[in-house]
């Protein structure tokens, strides 16, 4: 954030502070614990059955005094775990897309306030006077994001960190980090009990994670894709960005038995050359299709036009064959929209007769 901030915007981060303590006694007040009791004119603390309630995230432990009632969520994935716990009446704003938002989620989508399309600002967060806020990824919660999680802290906002984007996880280099450790399932899944312990609402979190469990374990039912190999392009048609070993695509890949061309690294998303990705031929070329516009290529369209017509890439076996499985930008994160990836993938496995 720039140094030098308008005189509006810090007595504004002045007064967010000074008044934040009865703000979050409001809170307790009006959610008595999601009653639906309703706030009153005392100025005395009130403490929330149950609560206050720690997470351990990140290295980090995250404390809430009573259940957020003004969230903030600063990127699409956890923005999609909050409405499908049902919290969209709980929601403040969100920010960060890259994707319509997942189906069945519209209707509770549209009531929560876009603070942006891209990262927002700190004070465009601030100014909706949040009392939780939650990020996929560790550059939106650090240097060069919307802010770290210290400076929230400091004005009394509690701020969760997927475990996804940590856990067995180096963000320190220039890179979408490196794993040390693939990612599984069970990460995403233990985001979705955090935050449904941090909102009292840990039933729906059951219910979510036994549902997803069940959407794979029907998914990759009878499926054996030993001996096919993919590869995942996420954007850039100049240097592209493909995944490595053991992000949201080694899931996918995992659960199905079949190889990914580039597991022979743990960076999250590589850029590589095309004579690289040529070389490699897999027999099917899993694709991002994108809405945002921050990269060439974003939109699958865009992405196939370029395979088709580039002399490098146009006779590959997955462009010859037409082998191409489209998934939204979400779905290749690691999010609860991994699933649908595990889903779609299989699907198009089958469809072109590389299942045994």
């Amino acid at each position: 954030m720039p140094a030098a901030r308008p005189a509006g915007s810090r007595r504004f981060l002045r007064s967010f502070h000074s008044r934040f303590p009865l703000l979050l006694s409001g809170a307790l007040l009006a959610s008595g614990c999601g009653s639906g009791a309703t706030a009153t004119d005392s100025a005395a603390p009130a403490e929330a059955a149950g609560y206050p309630r720690t997470v351990s995230d990140c290295g980090q432990k995250v404390e809430v005094t009573a259940p957020p009632r003004r969230a903030v969520s600063l990127n699409q994935g956890t923005t999609e775990i909050m409405l499908s716990l049902g919290l969209a009446d709980r929601m403040a704003g969100t920010a960060t897309w890259t994707d319509p938002v997942m189906k069945g989620l519209e209707k509770a989508n549209a009531g929560v306030p876009r603070l942006a399309d891209d990262m927002p600002s700190f004070e465009t967060v601030l100014d909706v006077e949040p009392d939780f806020v939650a990020a996929s990824f560790a550059s939106t919660l650090g240097p060069g994001g919307v802010a770290t999680r210290e400076r929230f802290t400091e004005l009394g906002v509690p701020a969760y960190l997927s475990p996804s984007d940590c856990a067995g996880k180096d963000n320190s280099g220039d890179g979408d980090g490196v794993r040390s450790e693939p990612l599984t399932m069970d990460t995403v899944y233990g985001e979705v009990r955090d935050l449904a312990r941090l909102f009292d609402v840990e039933q729906r979190g059951d219910e979510l994670v036994a549902d997803l469990k069940t959407r794979v374990e029907k998914a990759t039912s009878g499926v054996d894709a030993s001996g096919v190999t993919l590869m995942y392009w996420f954007a850039n048609s100049t240097s592209p960005y493909m995944a490595g070993c053991c992000g949201a695509p080694g899931v996918m890949t995992r659960e199905l038995g079949a190889k990914n061309a580039m597991d022979d690294t743990r960076e999250e998303w590589p850029q590589v050359g095309w004579e690289t990705v040529a070389d490699r031929d897999p027999d099917v070329l899993v694709i991002g299709d994108l809405t945002r516009r921050s990269q060439t290529a974003e939109t699958a369209a865009k992405k196939i036009e370029f395979l088709e017509s580039d002399p490098v890439t146009k006779n590959m076996t997955a462009v010859r064959k037409k082998r191409y499985v489209l998934l939204s930008g979400q779905a290749m994160n690691p999010t609860i929209r991994t699933v649908e990836g595990v889903e779609k993938v299989a699907a198009a496995l089958r469809a072109y007769g590389l299942t045994k």
